[in-house]
């Protein structure tokens, strides 16, 4: 597609990568070298706040804690929106020489008590909103308040009170002052995985991140994805941060297709990051909402964390004017493998997650041997942003971390130019007499199905076949299409054994925290 003179991207030359090691000097560049750039715009007022203001605030913090007994290497939770006490908390824990692990602040109680407990935590710093639950929680809990002026001062309260400076419990024993942060892998358990990631795989991610799109100070985005996960927290905040850019953080800390393009336009945003399900819903709100020639030049929009299916993309490119980058990635991978180039840095090509940014990728078959070129199977990632193994789960990290390589339990293929195109996840085949279907296959046919809005594809219990494929689907309008010509389409563009064989037209799907299908929940609902 063409890209709109406005968006096209500076000169190769003026692009400099970030200099970072970590998260501890994450802001000593733009602090040196340009104090009074905007870092972050906060609050319903849209505040601006400097690099120089954000670095003090993290400053004090870190004295903070410090001074509370947490010695370097200890892990503090944090339960924070996407709001300005995230960013301080992360940012000032890394000074301190401390393990930051963000927590969804939507969880139940129990499970948050049983990550802290897992993680052996010390303390945890929580803000207004989390604050605000009255949670009771196994370790000192911590309320942080920063308050940024309409003329950007800021200033930050926060009385931790003394942690006991006895061992560490829990996992946090095999955590040391080289670890920057625990993410806990997306799910619904007690039991989700803790991935340990160092200052080192946090710099490799946000050079391979930054050097993708090019980001520059230039750029400015809108906080969409949660910070919590690795999509929000690396691709939109630090990566931002690391380059000198900015970074809206919407009222409340959360995201707003309401407010969303005014976001855009009042931090002059040139990209931003999401997933397929809010792309799916800027687009249907687009042709009441979207500003039109009002609205900032894009010079990219990246989507990330679950497939997107082409009908979306196309759409969305025609309707906001920019090329649509999809990537790959993973909590244990430090967020980004893949990704589409930037359009004069390499092709675009459907269906694709793009190429190998700053790690190794393979394809591998059920012996480990490398697949030749268009062949499916596992994909394995090796490199620097690669997570050494999960905490205190010894057997599954020697399942998933095999001779310095990630198997990511995802299948795919990488054509002859190195593009990796993804075809499904390992445990969501279904088995229908013995022929493998990938729901993602099924759903991006379903969702190129005209009238169709989405559809998730789940395995029904079959005592003949032993599973059978069904389908829920949501269709754009109430009197549009109906299942029978949803199965017509299907027969045309699938096999015959890929046709669903129970289609249910349903008003909306359950999504996770992150924004994925949560296929757990669809096939609780469904599946019976």
């Amino acid at each position: 597609m063409a890209v709109p003179a406005a968006a096209s991207v500076r000169d190769a030359n003026r692009y400099r990568p970030p200099r970072v090691t970590g998260l501890a000097d994450l802001l000593d560049r733009q602090v040196r070298e340009r104090p009074y750039a905007r870092a972050l715009v906060v609050t319903g007022e849209r505040v601006r706040l400097s690099y120089r203001a954000l670095a003090s605030l993290a400053d004090e913090v870190a004295a903070r804690l410090g001074a509370a007994g947490l010695g370097r290497g200890a892990a503090v939770g944090l339960i924070c929106a996407n709001t300005a006490e995230f960013v301080v908390a992360l940012l000032g824990a890394a000074r301190a020489g401390l393990v930051a692990a963000p927590l969804d602040p939507a969880l139940p109680e129990s499970q948050l008590s049983a990550r802290l407990v897992a993680l052996g935590a010390r303390a945890v710093l929580l803000d207004a909103s989390a604050s605000g639950r009255g949670v009771m929680l196994p370790v000192p809990a911590w309320s942080l308040r920063v308050d940024v002026s309409e003329a950007g001062t800021a200033a930050v309260a926060l009385e931790p009170g003394v942690c006991d400076a006895g061992n560490a419990r829990g996992a946090a024993g095999e955590l040391s002052e080289r670890d920057a942060l625990v993410l806990f892998t997306a799910g619904t358990t007690d039991r989700a995985k803790m991935v340990p990631l160092t200052h080192a795989n946090v710099a490799a991610s946000l050079h391979a991140i930054c050097a993708t799109y090019e980001l520059g100070p230039d750029d400015a985005t809108v906080a969409v994805m949660p910070f919590f996960h690795g999509h929000g927290l690396f691709a939109a905040l630090l990566s931002s941060l690391a380059s000198g850019g900015c970074v809206l953080l919407p009222e409340r800390g959360r995201f707003s297709a309401g407010t969303f393009w005014d976001d855009m336009r009042a931090v002059d945003a040139t990209w931003f990051t999401a997933v397929p399900a809010i792309h799916e819903i800027l687009l249907d709100r687009s042709e009441r909402e979207y500003p039109g020639a009002q609205a900032p030049p894009l010079k990219f929009v990246r989507s990330c964390s679950a497939p997107l299916n082409t009908a979306t993309q196309r759409a969305l490119e025609r309707t906001f004017g920019a090329p649509l980058l999809s990537a790959y990635g993973m909590t244990e991978s430090s967020h980004q493998a893949t990704s589409e180039p930037l359009p004069q840095r390499g092709a675009l090509r459907q269906g694709s997650v793009g190429r190998p940014t700053g790690v190794a990728v393979r394809v591998v078959d059920r012996g480990g041997r490398s697949c030749p070129a268009g062949v499916e199977g596992e994909v394995w990632v090796q490199g620097p942003t690669v997570a050494r193994g999960y905490l205190a789960d010894g057997d599954e990290s020697a399942r998933t971390f095999v001779d310095g390589w990630l198997r990511t339990g995802d299948l795919g293929a990488l054509d002859e130019d190195g593009y990796l195109s993804l075809t499904g996840r390992i445990k969501n085949l279904i088995n229908r007499g013995g022929e493998k279907i990938s729901p993602e296959h099924v759903e991006d046919i379903l969702a190129g199905c005209p009238g169709v809005a989405e559809a998730a594809v789940f395995a029904v219990p079959d005592a003949v076949y032993g599973q059978r494929v069904g389908a829920a689907v949501v269709v754009r309008e109430p009197d549009g299409v109906g299942s029978e010509e949803i199965l017509r389409y299907c027969r045309d563009h699938l096999a015959a054994f890929e046709v669903p064989d129970r289609l249910e037209l349903v008003t909306g799907l359950p999504y996770t925290a992150k924004g994925g299908l949560d296929r757990k929940a669809v096939q609780a609902r469904y599946a019976p």
